[in-house]
């Protein structure tokens, strides 16, 4: 970090206390690392709320035996293939698959995309990372 700006806070001793505990149970080395990141958090939360261009990775679970689901999941990707940037499939056990599918663009188009995978008959989970392109956070 080039420029670093000193602040004083004033919260409650109940409430530092808590603080410790979080910077120590996270395993940061000092608060100021611990604060950056969750305010790092809040902006890329607001990100998407706002549907602003953002980062998301859904890892998902499924059958493969499910008649038509890989076919529908490579459809529903090649439909978004300017917004697919890595796919990445992994074979769990004879019957089970996992896909980490990582998209950008709009949050909106995001999470519709996340669900329509979570809904496809035969995926069993499917959760959605949210992440930002970076551009507020430096």
């Amino acid at each position: 970090m080039s420029d670093l700006e000193r602040l004083s806070i004033s919260i409650e001793k109940p409430l530092y206390g808590r603080l410790e505990k979080l910077v120590k149970d996270s395993h940061y080395t000092n608060r100021s690392e611990y604060i950056r990141d969750l305010i790092r958090n809040k902006i890329v939360e607001q990100e998407w709320e706002g549907n602003e261009e953002a980062l998301g990775t859904v890892t998902l679970l499924y059958d493969h035996h499910t008649r038509g689901l890989s076919d529908r999941l490579t459809h529903l990707q090649h439909d978004h293939h300017s917004n697919i940037l890595a796919t990445t499939h992994v074979h769990l056990t004879h019957d089970l698959c996992a896909e980490m599918i990582m998209i950008k663009g709009k949050a909106r188009l995001i999470r519709a995309m996340a669900d329509a995978i979570s809904r496809e008959k035969g995926v069993l989970h499917a959760s959605l990372s949210l992440s930002s392109i970076g551009k507020k956070l430096v």
